[in-house]
């Protein structure tokens, strides 16, 4: 009754006075159908278009940093209380389901973290049996435990395609245990198979002494330490980066198995990015090159238009 409700309201365009007339219930009744329809994540909402000024920043971005595409959701904060996925994902999910609904794409290279998740989750879901799924960065942790950002499974479950997960963690313990996962013939197929994707959708994670990576159990404090003293200001793909993008000479780069950025240089590379204090990194993960489409927040949209600025300016000041 709830999915009918919500078809009547948000297709039908009915009043809930209608609505409750056509199901024989109470208007009150309809209210509660419809908010329970919402929280079960049967209704997923997209508006067709952005505003103006969204784009413009779109096309100021594009220049500025050499991209292919930018697009901007718009900011929806009230009275300081800002949410930071839901836009985005909202965005990226729509995005990203019509990509994979015209059937160009046989294989996408997904990487892991909270923006991607969400973005998954905003997905209406699709029919695509043929089309396979690879994850490019490890779907466990260090203990061998799930990572519980891993998004194979949920793109899996909403496109009715093949999953094929990386059996491994996102950063080895050692040079020597990463090597030992390098040399599994299965992991050695699964890197080779996410080599040939034809779309490759990632996030972007900042690096602090504090920061997801330690909170996420995926770096020691010793290692987190070295991250916090070296120039490493973004994780792109499990690789460190500073905000010219060049990788830092920091341990963790030898330690992580998945797939190495520069195997998707020249692909179509999309980037979803959504939260506060992501500038700076995501100027990093952008300043490498890789990154083709980025898919940002407003605020954090303006956040890197006058990091990049700042930056430009001095430049041209040497």
């Amino acid at each position: 009754m709830a999915i009918r409700a919500a078809w009547l309201s948000f297709i039908g365009r009915r009043t809930q006075g209608e609505i409750a007339e056509i199901l024989g219930v109470s208007a009150a009744k309809v209210h509660r159908l419809i908010a329970q329809a919402q929280r079960d994540g049967l209704i997923k909402f997209f508006v067709e278009a952005r505003p103006a000024d969204c784009i413009e920043l779109e096309n100021t971005l594009v220049d500025l940093l050499g991209l292919q595409h930018c697009f901007i959701a718009p900011d929806l904060s009230y009275k300081g209380q800002r949410d930071p996925f839901g836009a985005v994902a909202s965005f990226a999910g729509q995005f990203i389901h019509g990509l994979l609904a015209n059937g160009s794409a046989a294989c996408i290279g997904v990487g892991m973290g909270r923006t991607l998740s969400a973005t998954v989750a905003a997905m209406p879901k699709m029919q695509r049996p043929d089309l396979a799924i690879v994850s490019i960065a490890g779907s466990l942790t260090r203990r061998l435990s799930a990572n519980p950002y891993d998004v194979v499974q949920p793109l899996q479950a909403a496109t009715g395609g093949e999953g094929f997960y990386l059996p491994v963690p996102y950063l080895a313990e050692t040079i020597e245990e990463k090597e030992t996962f390098h040399g599994q013939r299965s992991v050695q197929d699964l890197i080779a198979r996410a080599e040939g994707a034809d779309l490759f959708v990632v996030g972007i994670g900042s690096v602090s002494a504090d920061g997801h990576l330690l909170q996420r159990k995926l770096v020691t404090r010793e290692e987190a330490d070295e991250l916090a003293s070296s120039r490493a200001c973004v994780d792109l793909m499990g690789r460190f980066y500073d905000r010219e993008g060049d990788m830092v000479s920091v341990s963790l780069n030898e330690k992580a198995v998945g797939l190495h950025p520069e195997k998707t240089r020249g692909s179509r590379v999309i980037a979803v990015v959504g939260g506060p204090g992501k500038a700076e990194a995501t100027l990093g993960a952008v300043r490498t090159g890789v990154i083709s489409d980025l898919i940002i927040d407003e605020a954090l949209a303006r956040e890197l238009l006058s990091l990049a600025q700042t930056k430009e300016l001095a430049e041209v000041a040497k």
